[in-house]
């Protein structure tokens, strides 16, 4: 049984900046699923558009019964397309939810977010322990935490209901609905979390949930 971490606890994830280091950027697949906070934050970085990093940087993949957008690897070297010649993350300050988590996995509870390390991925010996949040080096942190919950819990309730109904259109109605919704169309403030709470509760009510 893996042990789970909460914020202030103490975990064997941190990699020193992972000096020499790039294996978790290669030969990723579209395991980088990006978040709506994670796209906000990589527009306001490059100046660029949903719909333009589509065209390079991003993809639409099927995931979990939604289609979602994950970070394209760079074809001819099978690494992140943001991994520089020096082998170092180019948006490291910006850089999706799950490579800050890494080594270090999520697990979705009632009440809120534990953490877990994920065994057997990370290559990088004499790893050190460090503490969670510290490690997931996230700006406004409580309020992240609870967008994941309450992102991760709309994800679920629309693959539910789309089940209930067992239709393949409806799912793709939904995703297109979310890609839309909540990705294509850029925020207008500063205040990410407030404006998403806002799209949050339209959704809901659009959708009946």
């Amino acid at each position: 049984m893996q042990n789970l971490y909460d914020l202030n606890d103490m975990v064997r994830a941190d990699c020193q900046d992972c000096t020499g280091c790039a294996d978790c950027c290669k030969g990723m697949g579209d395991t980088i699923v990006l978040d709506p906070y994670d796209c906000y934050r990589l527009t306001a970085l490059l100046g660029k558009s949903f719909d333009e990093f589509l065209s390079k940087e991003i993809e639409l993949t099927p995931k979990d019964g939604l289609v979602l957008p994950n970070l394209k690897m760079a074809e001819e070297k099978d690494c992140c397309i943001f991994l520089d010649e020096n082998e170092r993350c180019s948006i490291h300050s910006h850089r999706p939810g799950i490579c800050r988590l890494f080594p270090l996995g999520r697990q979705y509870e009632e009440d809120g977010i534990k953490y877990f390390l994920v065994q057997g991925e990370c290559t990088k010996a004499n790893r050190t322990k460090v503490k969670v949040k510290k490690w997931l080096d996230t700006p406004d942190l409580k309020r992240n935490q609870k967008f994941l919950k309450d992102w991760h819990d709309l994800k679920k309730q629309l693959v539910e209901e789309a089940l209930k109904e067992a239709d393949e259109q409806i799912m793709k109605n939904l995703s297109l609905f979310v890609l839309n919704h909540f990705y294509r169309k850029a925020y207008q403030t500063e205040d990410f979390y407030t404006e998403f709470e806002g799209r949050l509760q339209q959704a809901k009510d659009a959708l009946g949930l």
